[in-house]
């Protein structure tokens, strides 16, 4: 019993690893299936406040990147004529529990998590995107195949992974790694207002054209960044604002 018992472990954990390398969407987990019909976005800039994320001499810190990235981002979908939520829209530090329960909170919608990459090769580079649930499979590999229309870009693959905010997220949830600050190149890049606008329509491109279909969406000429939102870490509802 015990070796059919590891034989059967085996075999399913086999076949996720086989999942997970030919790009073939895994079994649901439970999340509500909002890809096709959600209303509303909730953007999320990585880390923030006392949490740099990844500190580079190329791209500086991590927790300013992803908050301008996340800015654009908000008006464009905002532009799309989509409600955005924010975790966070300014220089604030935002738990992780917080996070997941401001993006349950929203019926109808999805979730982006916005990051940059590091490594302590400095040869590393590209993009990646990662989700947890099925309903999550087509938004993750529109994203990615958005990302890679940049020119010189480099494809890092869309992957699976455990993290906090995908896994518990009861709907469609992905996290999008934005390049390497410790890459010379893309980490100067981070810095380049112009290139984080790029960021953000080629993300904004695929949210809109999961949501309504290819053709849609519109890229704005504007590349200044909106100014933050009042109202403490973002647009959540005020029962999950911080003090």
């Amino acid at each position: 019993m015990f070796r059919s018992s590891c034989r059967l472990s085996l075999l399913a954990l086999s076949g996720l690893l086989v999942a997970c390398a030919t790009g073939r969407r895994p079994t649901e987990t439970g999340t509500k299936d909002t890809s096709k019909s959600f209303n509303t976005v909730v953007v999320d800039a990585g880390h923030g406040g006392k949490d740099n994320g990844a500190y580079r001499k190329f791209g500086g810190a991590e927790k300013i990147a992803t908050l301008d990235v996340a800015n654009r981002l908000s008006r464009r979908l905002r532009e799309s004529d989509l409600k955005v939520v924010m975790t966070r829209s300014t220089d604030v530090f935002i738990p992780l529990e917080e996070r997941v329960a401001i993006e349950n909170a929203q019926k109808n919608s999805i979730f982006v998590s916005v990051h940059f990459n590091d490594s302590r090769r400095r040869g590393v580079h590209g993009f990646e995107t990662y989700y947890h649930s099925a309903n999550s499979f087509d938004l993750a590999h529109r994203i990615q195949s958005k990302l890679m229309t940049i020119p010189h870009s480099a494809n890092r693959g869309v992957h699976t992974a455990n993290f906090r905010v995908l896994r518990l997220a009861n709907y469609p949830a992905v996290l999008v790694e934005c390049g390497f600050l410790s890459n010379r190149l893309e980490g100067g890049e981070a810095r380049d207002s112009e290139y984080r606008e790029s960021l953000a329509d080629r993300i904004a491109e695929a949210i809109v054209e999961q949501r309504y279909g290819p053709g849609v969406y519109r890229a704005s000429r504007s590349t200044a960044a909106e100014p933050p939102s009042e109202g403490g870490p973002g647009l959540a509802p005020s029962s999950l604002k911080r003090d």
